[in-house]
């Protein structure tokens, strides 16, 4: 069989294939062009059932797709905490923005945006689809690149949706913008633009960029600055020069793009445009986490917010709020500086275990406006959260002591023999000598070291923190009576330990806060006028302003009964146991305080400009438990004429640099300055009142509570000379006082300074409520 293929055979029913018919002419009916009809008639109606569709499928989209709520992230905002001068402390808040009017970004940073991102936004509408095939082309060219949605569809991204590129979310963001192009301006629009677009650096808004990248409002941006906030929008993870210097060259064309387009524009000239160079944003910025003294101040300007209802606590969790505080910058570094230099930096926490409990708390108020100007809380406020200034569990020891004397006075009071208490008064000043005309348990408090004093002027034992003599005094004047006068002058009504404390209240049994105290002090300070403290000295949000309550003056006590007291004060610093507070350099009066076994120690002073109050405590950094403080530093003991009183004139000295030195004008009780003969036994003779529950003597004064100086109670009565005389009395100062500055820091026991329940002491006194 021969391998070639074989001829098939045909099957059956096969015929062989007609060859086909010429072609018949065409006649002269069967054109092309009646043929191309039907094509075209089936292209119009494929065109218009198009067209019916996209249309259909617009109305349908328009309809459907509404402008929705905004999303969470677009709303949130920090608040912004600043100091008089304007300098941030702090920001709060999950998120870093802070919106602002459009009024309130500089032209140049509105016009540099929108040379970056859309050069046509007042001219077009809300959707542009040139601008997308126009980006595209510039991009693939290497022209600059430039975003294919109008700012107004970015603005819908970032403010009513999400940033997934999705079909769905770009439809969405396609009708949305559309529609609040009708609702909205195009001022409106950019203003939101501008409020929520992320800079990088955790900046959300364009304000929060300006200050994250050179320290300064959106106000004050400048074109160059301007233009390279512009650029990072685009990308701004990679077009931070400073953390990504290899891009430099990117972002540099990037930044001449955007300037480039502010001169064709006519936005900017080509003149200024020349002289501009690239503006290298800050390496760092001043730090706006809760970290060093922001966490404390955050946390008690929020809490001062709420109290005083000017803002509730929810709605400061929105956020938006610019607080402006009262506190001041330089004042607010000093006290740091003062407490580093003379507490935390003599501490050797490594080989003293003492040491690691010290704590320190300080608050200064301006006298005659009460504003706080600066607070210390602790060293950090991430390692230790409690604020020291306005913590209430630490007993203020003697420091409670001048408002046993300003009660005294403005009641007219009387010892139980039936003398005037006046500066000069003489009182037994012996050690656990019995307190007479308490009807209470028996109290015979200790004096520090227990020494007797004997006769004493209430001067020389104010000067010398004796015990006996104010634990007698407040039996004298009464305890509620002394209350009423510490609660008058600022302390809280709430303040621990301060109701039924009897005689015991004139040792400063009581927690009050540094702040309650700065208050009482400023008091003082001010002639018996109180006025609120205060921490903000304004607040805004978008803008708008928010109301403060209106503040008020009253007067506390009588202009005597404080001026008497600051001149008995003034003796504290010049030659008791506070000489170390005399390196302020101006007139000063104040007192040292010791709470029981050493937990803290006080000093509470003034000039006539600032009522500052400074507290070390002792606590267990584990426990939180209180603690002595005997060895702190290396030293047997720490009082208020120590680390306090050196803190309070460093501090003081630094704050009022460059402002004139005030003398203390002071307006005396009668017969203040009149020498007495010492009482036969003023310890034991009856109450000339008979007041059985030892409320003391002496006709009671209503006080003068106006908002008018008590000028018309009583006559001047000027102080004799300055410098001592003999009897334990001190000059002092007359109505217009001389006093000058000087850097005397005296020779004066700096640690002399009382402990108001030592070792020892009788069971009566521990009756009268907790120690710490």
């Amino acid at each position: 069989m021969s391998d070639e293929p074989q001829p098939q055979q045909p099957h059956k029913g096969w015929a062989p294939r007609k060859p086909p018919a010429a072609a018949a002419p065409k006649g002269p009916g069967h054109t092309g062009r009646r043929r191309l009809l039907p094509v075209r008639r089936m292209l119009l109606g494929g065109l218009l059932l198009t067209a019916a569709l996209v249309g259909g499928g617009f109305l349908l989209g328009y309809h459907l797709v509404g402008i929705p709520a905004a999303n969470a992230l677009a709303t949130q905002q920090a608040n912004v905490y600043l100091y008089t001068d304007g300098s941030v402390i702090a920001r709060d808040g999950e998120v870093n923005r802070e919106n602002v009017t459009l009024s309130q970004i500089s032209k140049d940073a509105q016009h540099a945006v929108l040379a970056a991102e859309d050069r046509d936004f007042y001219t077009e509408s809300a959707v542009d689809p040139q601008a997308m095939v126009r980006a595209a082309w510039n991009t693939a060219t290497g022209k600059g690149k430039q975003s294919g949605s109008t700012i107004t569809q970015q603005y819908v991204k970032n403010y009513y949706l999400r940033q997934e590129q999705t079909i769905t979310r770009k439809v969405k963001e396609f009708f949305i913008a559309i529609k609040l192009d009708r609702e909205q301006t195009k001022e409106q629009i950019l203003e939101g633009y501008l409020n929520t677009s992320f800079f990088g650096r955790g900046a959300y808004g364009i304000q929060a960029a300006a200050h994250a990248y050179y320290g300064i409002d959106a106000s004050d941006l400048d074109a160059g600055r301007a233009a390279y906030l512009a650029a990072l929008v685009n990308a701004p993870s990679q077009y931070d020069v400073v953390t990504h210097p290899e891009n430099r060259d990117t972002v540099e064309r990037r930044w001449n793009y955007v300037l480039d387009g502010m001169v064709d524009e006519g936005w900017l000239s080509a003149s200024e445009r020349a002289a501009l160079t690239f503006p290298v944003p800050r390496q760092t910025t001043i730090s706006t986490s809760m970290s060093g003294q922001r966490g404390y101040i955050v946390n008690i300007v929020k809490d001062h917010l709420v109290r005083n209802d000017i803002v509730d606590e929810a709605a400061l969790d929105t956020g938006g709020y610019r607080i402006t505080t009262t506190l001041h910058k330089n004042k607010q570094d000093a006290f740091v500086d003062a407490v580093n230099d003379k507490l935390m930096d003599r501490l050797d926490k490594k080989n003293r275990e003492v040491d690691t409990y010290v704590r320190a708390g300080g608050a200064s108020i301006d006298v005659r406006t009460g504003k706080v100007v600066a607070m210390y809380n602790g060293i950090d406020y991430v390692k230790q959260y409690t604020p020291n200034a306005t913590r209430r569990d630490f007993q203020v020891g003697s420091s409670f002591k001048p408002f046993v004397l300003t009660a005294a006075v403005e009641h007219d009071s009387r010892t139980q023999d039936g003398r005037p208490i006046t500066p000069n008064t003489v009182y037994d000043g012996t050690s656990e000598r019995p307190v007479q005309g308490w009807p209470g348990d028996r109290y015979a408090p200790e004096n520090e070291d227990h020494r007797d004093y004997g006769d004493i002027t209430v001067r020389e034992a104010t000067d010398k923190s004796v015990n006996a003599v104010y634990a007698q005094m407040a039996a004298d004047v009464g305890p509620d009576r002394v209350r009423r006068t510490a609660v008058d002058l600022g302390l809280s009504p709430d303040t621990p330990s301060l109701d039924d404390a009897g005689p015991s209240i004139a040792l400063g049994v009581a927690t009050a806060s540094v702040l309650d105290m700065a208050e009482a002090y400023a008091t003082l300070a001010n002639h018996g006028r109180h006025t609120a403290p205060t921490l903000v000295e304004k607040i805004t949000r978008n803008g708008r302003d928010i109301r403060l309550p209106e503040r008020r003056t009253r007067q506390a006590v009588t202009r005597q009964a404080a001026d008497t007291t600051t001149s008995v004060l003034r003796g504290v610093v010049e030659s008791g146991t506070a000489t170390a507070a005399q390196t302020a350099g101006r007139p000063a009066a104040g007192k040292t305080g010791t709470a029981e076994e050493d937990t803290a120690a006080w000093f509470a002073g003034y000039t006539p400009d600032l009522a500052t109050v400074v507290a070390v405590m002792g606590q267990d950094p584990v426990t939180a438990g209180h603690k002595p403080l005997y060895g702190a530093m290396g030293l047997p003991r720490v009082n208020g004429g120590g680390a306090p009183a050196e803190i309070w004139g460093q501090y003081t000295r630094e704050a009022l640099r460059g402002t004139p030195v005030a003398a203390f004008t002071l307006r005396l009780q009668p017969g203040a300055w009149r020498t007495q003969p010492p009482p036969g036994d003023s310890g034991t003779g009856p109450s000339p009142t008979g007041a059985p529950d030892g409320s003391g003597g002496g006709a009671s004064r209503t006080p003068d509570r106006t908002e008018t100086d008590d000028e018309s109670t009583g006559r001047d009565e000027p102080e004799p000379p300055q410098g001592r005389t003999g009897g334990g009395t001190t000059g002092g100062d007359t109505e217009d006082d001389g006093a000058t500055t000087t850097d005397d820091t005296g020779d004066g026991d700096a640690n002399g300074d009382d402990s108001p329940v030592p070792d020892g002491l009788t069971d009566a006194l521990t009756r009268n409520g907790p120690r710490d």
